[in-house]
């Protein structure tokens, strides 16, 4: 998505203008970017999704167009973070990120958001068996560590 909005594309852009009031980027642009991302890097030994997806209807395209493609969702890596905590990080990122979504008011409205949606995709990949929860608090490059810890057992597609 950081490629697409820095590139300028029709996608990147519309992708921006929802970001900039706080909003979820929309399915059909968030599926477009990815579609394009899956097919420039054909050769790719598999791909790290961070924030994505982020509803049951995402994750469906998802495994459908990785379907398509003779591929799957290998493994779910789920950071478990404190609400105070993700509010201080986003805070702290806002102030020199430029940013305009990182405030504390967007930020909680986004937390709410994860809980009435997005929780409900690591349930659509435990039934799976494919989530792993990672402690997301602390050293960050022990959290880094434990991260590509699991992200290499994964066989790549």
């Amino acid at each position: 998505m950081r490629a697409e909005i820095a590139d300028r594309t029709d996608l990147g852009l519309a992708a921006r203008s929802f970001m900039d009031k706080g909003q979820l980027v929309p399915d059909e642009v968030v599926l477009g970017m990815i579609a394009c991302a899956l097919d420039a890097n054909v050769h790719a030994n598999g791909f790290l999704f961070d924030g994505f997806p982020r509803t049951i209807a995402q994750a469906q395209a998802l495994d459908a167009m990785l379907n398509q493609r003779g591929a799957e969702i290998a493994l779910v890596l789920a950071l478990e973070v404190s609400e105070e905590e993700l509010v201080n990080r986003l805070v702290n990122r806002g102030k020199t990120s430029g940013r305009s979504d990182d405030n504390e008011e967007v930020i909680r409205a986004r937390i709410e958001e994860y809980e009435n949606k997005t929780a409900a995709v690591a349930s659509h990949y435990q039934k799976l068996g494919k989530v792993t929860h990672v402690k997301g608090e602390g050293n960050v490059d022990e959290i880094f560590q434990s991260l590509c810890k699991h992200i290499n057992t994964v066989n790549a597609y």
